[in-house]
């Protein structure tokens, strides 16, 4: 199989010093064949004047448009590409130099139309974000949905670090919606149109997510809500695991009334919390060997689930009254 000509492209929003980070990074990669597509979603302050000097160490693509969200300027940018196979990162992601060579050698050994790779924390990220990071890809706050396991079934690449083959964008038509949980719906009607959609473990991005908990919980708040708006196209994809925070958050508003009713069952599931929590701080000490880290890892944790249980009961509820509406209406 010939070298691949990859196009990598990337949907920008009010985020000039991200893309920045990011297009730095690509300048390092080891494996040259490829291009980068900026699109400009309708940003108030644009990144025009922080991509201009990358012009001459990439080849380089702006395209500046209406804002219609994240995923309809992923179609925006395929249909633009010339690349074998589209690579779609986030504004907030930094590549390491050997991912473009690491996903190459895989696709010249394997028949690949779509995969996915992990995200990590880089050394320089803050003490709240490498918590943060735990958080979002500990086995412990995920159930291991994220992209940590060679053994998942169906995996569903995330769009902050997916590629696709040409093939598929062409006969998909990419993004179907362009927010919430619009990579999960892409990743599912790619599975069900008859291509594969596989994890490279060693195909990571460094991932900086948010920079406080009170922007992290607005983030997960709105997973929560994405969860509910997939099961409106696929019910089925609504599984325990995507339970878990929801069960979490009862629990703890269960705790005061089991208190004043009874101290066994109080004590019980005070105990169960108290575990769980140890244990976040246990596994954060022994991965990142930083007692801040793991400390902040027990609070970004609770501002994971709690955010994600809180969204999804909103989005649940107003799913409710649409089918309620639509059962009035007939």
């Amino acid at each position: 199989m010939s070298s691949m000509f990859y196009s990598i492209i990337v949907p920008v929003y009010n985020r000039p010093d991200e893309i920045k980070e990011l297009l730095i990074s690509l300048t390092h990669q080891t494996y040259r064949s490829f291009e980068v597509l900026i699109i400009e979603d309708g940003s108030e302050n644009p990144c025009k004047d922080s991509i201009d000097p990358f012009k001459d160490q990439l080849q380089l693509h702006y395209y500046f448009k209406e804002n219609s969200g994240q995923g309809f300027s992923r179609n925006y940018g395929f249909s633009r590409a010339k690349g074998d196979y589209f690579i779609v990162f986030d504004s907030d992601c930094i590549v390491p130099p050997q991912y473009l060579e690491v996903v190459n050698s895989t696709i010249q050994s394997n028949s690949i139309d779509c995969w996915g790779g992990p995200d990590r924390a880089e050394p320089s990220f803050s003490t709240v974000q490498k918590a943060i990071n735990f958080s979002m890809t500990s086995f412990l706050t995920t159930g291991g949905i994220r992209g940590r396991k060679k053994s998942l079934s169906q995996f569903n690449p995330r769009s902050f670090n997916m590629g696709i083959s040409k093939e598929v964008f062409e006969q998909t038509g990419g993004y179907r919606i362009t927010r919430m949980g619009e990579d999960i719906e892409f990743s599912i009607r790619i599975r069900e149109s008859g291509f594969n959609t596989v994890l490279i473990e060693d195909a990571f991005v460094y991932h900086k997510r948010r920079g406080n908990l009170t922007d992290f919980f607005k983030q997960l708040h709105f997973f929560g809500r994405a969860r509910v708006n997939i099961s409106r196209f696929y019910p089925g994809e609504l599984k325990i695991v995507h339970l878990f925070p929801l069960f979490f958050l009862l629990g703890l508003i269960a705790l005061p009334f089991l208190f004043l009713l009874s101290v066994f069952w109080f004590q019980s599931l005070l105990a169960l919390y108290l575990l769980y929590f140890f244990l976040i701080f246990s596994f954060a000490l022994v991965n990142e060997r930083n007692f801040s880290i793991a400390f902040l890892a027990i609070i970004a944790s609770f501002t994971q689930l709690t955010a994600y249980a809180v969204g999804f009961l909103t989005e649940y509820k107003r799913k409710l009254v649409e089918r309620y509406r639509i059962f009035l209406a007939r």
